[in-house]
C-alpha cells in the first residue's frame, strides 16, 4: 500500500472576478502532520473546503485522490463518511447544548429509535479523556472557554472515526497555555495513526509540530518543505515573495507635544462592582508617538481601553482625561469620538465590523455625520471616500461593495483602521492590531501605524506579542493586575525587563 493518503491534482477554483486557486498540487503522507502556510487570502482555507466537500465536486477543476481512490465529494457528509473531518476557524458548536450533545450532533447514539442518553454521555466522557478534557459531558458549551471548545471539536471528530483531520487556524483565538495543550494533542493523535493538516500563520507552532510544510501564495503552490529544511526565513520568503530582512519597518519618531493624558483611571467589574479591574492608571501619549501597553492575559489592558473609550466596559468608572491640555469627557462612544479618541477593538469580527455589510458602509459608519447633507448620507461621497481608502490601504477587493465578511483577516483589519482613520482622531488605540493575520499583512499594518504617527497622531498599541511591542513602539508601559507597574523608553526595554514588570504582583 502506498504511503500517500491524499493527492490533490491541478485544483483550480474560481469565484466571480477572482481565481482563488490556480492549478494547485498538494500531497499528504499517512500519519504525518502537514502544515499549510500562506498569507491571508492565499487560498489555504479554500483548498481545504474543496477537499472536504464544502465546495462540492463540479464547482472546481482538478482531481482528488484519497486512500488510492479518486473521490468526488458533494458535501461534508460524503467526506466525513471517508474519515475526513474539518474543524473550521469559526467553531461549529451550539452554545446552548451540552458537550455530549455537540459531540454527537447529527451522529446521535440511539437505542430503539430514541436517543440513549446514558450511552451518549458515557461515550462522550471517553472521548473527552482522549483529548485531555475533564469537564462533565453534560456541561453546556457556553460554560467553557474557547480552548476547551477546540478540544470538544476534536472529540467530535474522533467520534466520526477520523483518519484525516483538518484544522484551520486552531490556535488563533487561544492563549499560550491552551495553544500548547492543543499542539501536544495533535502530536499525540499522530502517534495514534491520525493524519493531520494544519493551517496556521504562527511559524513557531508550525516548526514545533509539522513534519512537512506546503506554502501557497496567490492561489498557487510555491513549494513543499521537509521538516529538516524548514526555517522561518524560508517560509516567509515563500509566503510574501520576498525576504523580510526586518520584521518591522524602519521608524524614526518625530515626537511633539503631549496629546493625551489620563490620570488615576479606575474601573470596576461590570457584574461585581466590588472588584477593581483597572486600578488608578495614569499615562501620557504625545504627537507622533507610538506607545505600547504590555501585560499578561487578565492584566486589564483591554478593560482599560474600553472603559476609556465611551465607558464601553466596567462600572464605577473614575479618573480624568485631557486632550491637548484640556479636560474632556468620554462617557459615551460618540463623546469619545467627538473629543478625538478612536479605539480599534481586539475582536474585529464581533465589535469592529458589520460582516454582512459592504466595505463602503463599514468605513463610513463611525463618521456618517461627515457624509450627511440635509439629513441624508451622500452615497456618491461615501463611495468616493471608501474607494480612496481601498486604494491607499491596499485592501484586496475588486470594489468597495464587497461584503466585509468575505475578506481575509488582514484586509478586514485594514477596513477597521480605515474606519477610524476617517474619523480623524488625535489618538488611536489599537488593541491586538495584528491578531490572526500573517507576517506579510502584519508588515503592512506596521507601515500604516508608522504613517499615522508620522502625520502627528498619537498611537497606543496593546499587544500580547512582546517582540511586536518592542519592534514598533517608542515607549512601553507594563500593566499587571490592573496597575501600571513601569514605563520604559524602547531603547531601554528588553523582553526580560518588560516581562519582569508584567509579572509584578500588587502589594497585599
Amino acid at each position: 500500500m502506498t504511503n500517500t493518503i491524499l493527492e490533490m491534482r491541478g485544483i483550480t477554483k474560481t469565484f466571480p472576478g477572482v481565481k482563488a486557486l490556480s492549478n494547485v498540487n498538494f500531497e499528504v503522507q499517512r500519519g504525518e502532520i502537514h502544515a499549510i502556510c500562506g498569507e491571508n487570502g492565499a487560498g489555504k482555507s479554500t483548498l481545504m473546503k474543496v477537499l472536504s466537500g464544502v465546495y462540492p465536486h463540479g464547482t472546481y477543476d482538478g482531481q482528488i485522490v484519497y486512500a488510492g481512490d479518486e473521490v468526488e465529494f458533494k458535501n461534508l457528509n460524503d467526506s466525513e463518511a471517508k474519515g475526513i473531518v474539518i474543524i473550521h476557524q469559526e467553531l461549529a458548536l451550539s452554545p446552548y447544548l451540552s458537550i455530549a450533545e455537540n459531540i454527537f450532533l447529527n451522529n446521535e447514539r440511539k437505542t430503539g429509535g430514541l436517543i440513549d442518553w446514558n450511552k451518549t454521555n458515557f461515550e462522550a466522557g471517553e472521548l473527552l479523556k482522549r483529548v485531555g478534557l475533564r469537564d462533565n459531558p453534560t456541561t453546556k458549551i457556553n460554560q467553557i472557554g474557547v480552548g476547551k471548545q477546540q478540544l470538544v471539536e476534536i472529540a467530535k471528530a474522533l467520534s466520526k472515526e477520523v483518519k484525516l483531520l483538518i484544522l484551520d487556524e486552531p490556535t488563533a483565538a487561544l492563549n499560550d497555555e491552551d495553544s500548547d495543550h492543543l499542539l501536544n494533542l495533535i502530536l499525540s493523535l499522530r502517534e495514534q495513526g491520525i493524519t493531520s493538516i494544519i493551517i496556521s500563520h504562527k511559524l513557531n507552532e508550525i516548526k514545533k509540530v509539522a513534519d512537512t510544510v506546503t506554502v501557497i501564495r496567490d492561489g498557487k503552490t510555491i513549494e513543499t518543505i521537509a521538516k529538516l529544511d524548514v526555517t522561518e526565513d524560508r517560509i516567509i520568503k515563500d509566503m510574501v515573495g520576498r525576504d523580510l530582512e526586518h520584521r518591522y519597518p524602519d521608524h524614526e519618531p518625530q515626537i511633539g507635544e503631549e496629546l493625551l493624558r489620563v490620570e488615576e483611571w479606575t474601573a470596576h467589574h461590570p457584574q461585581d462592582p466590588s472588584r477593581v479591574v483597572v486600578d488608578n492608571v495614569s499615562l501620557t501619549v504625545r504627537a507622533g508617538e507610538i506607545v505600547g501597553i504590555a501585560g499578561l492575559m487578565g492584566a486589564g489592558r483591554t478593560e482599560f481601553a474600553m472603559s476609556l473609550f465611551g465607558h464601553s466596559y466596567g462600572s464605577r468608572i473614575s479618573g480624568r482625561v485631557f486632550m491637548r491640555g484640556k479636560e474632556i469627557k468620554t462617557r459615551t462612544v460618540a463623546e469619545a469620538i467627538q473629543n478625538g479618541l478612536a479605539y480599534a477593538t481586539e475582536d474585529r469580527k464581533t465589535y469592529g465590523l458589520n460582516l454582512i455589510e459592504d466595505i463602503k458602509r463599514n468605513i463610513s459608519m463611525a463618521s456618517l455625520g461627515r457624509l450627511t447633507k440635509g439629513g441624508l448620507v451622500d452615497d456618491n461621497e461615501e463611495y468616493k471616500v471608501a474607494n480612496e481608502f481601498r486604494k491607499s490601504m491596499n485592501i484586496k477587493a475588486p470594489n468597495v461593495l464587497v461584503k466585509t465578511g468575505k475578506l481575509s483577516g488582514g484586509n478586514q483589519q485594514k477596513v477597521v483602521l480605515s474606519k477610524w482613520i476617517y474619523s480623524d482622531p488625535d489618538v488611536l488605540i489599537l488593541d491586538e492590531p495584528t491578531r490572526g493575520i500573517d507576517v506579510g499583512a502584519k508588515y503592512e499594518i506596521y507601515t500604516i501605524i508608522n504613517k499615522l504617527a508620522a502625520s502627528g497622531k498619537g498611537i497606543i498599541v496593546i499587544s500580547s506579542e512582546l517582540p511586536e511591542l518592542l519592534g514598533i513602539s517608542d515607549r512601553v508601559y507594563a500593566l499587571s493586575e490592573g496597575r501600571i507597574t513601569g514605563e520604559l523608553p524602547v531603547e531601554d526595554a528588553t523582553p526580560e525587563s518588560v516581562l519582569k514588570l508584567m509579572t509584578m504582583e500588587k502589594p497585599r
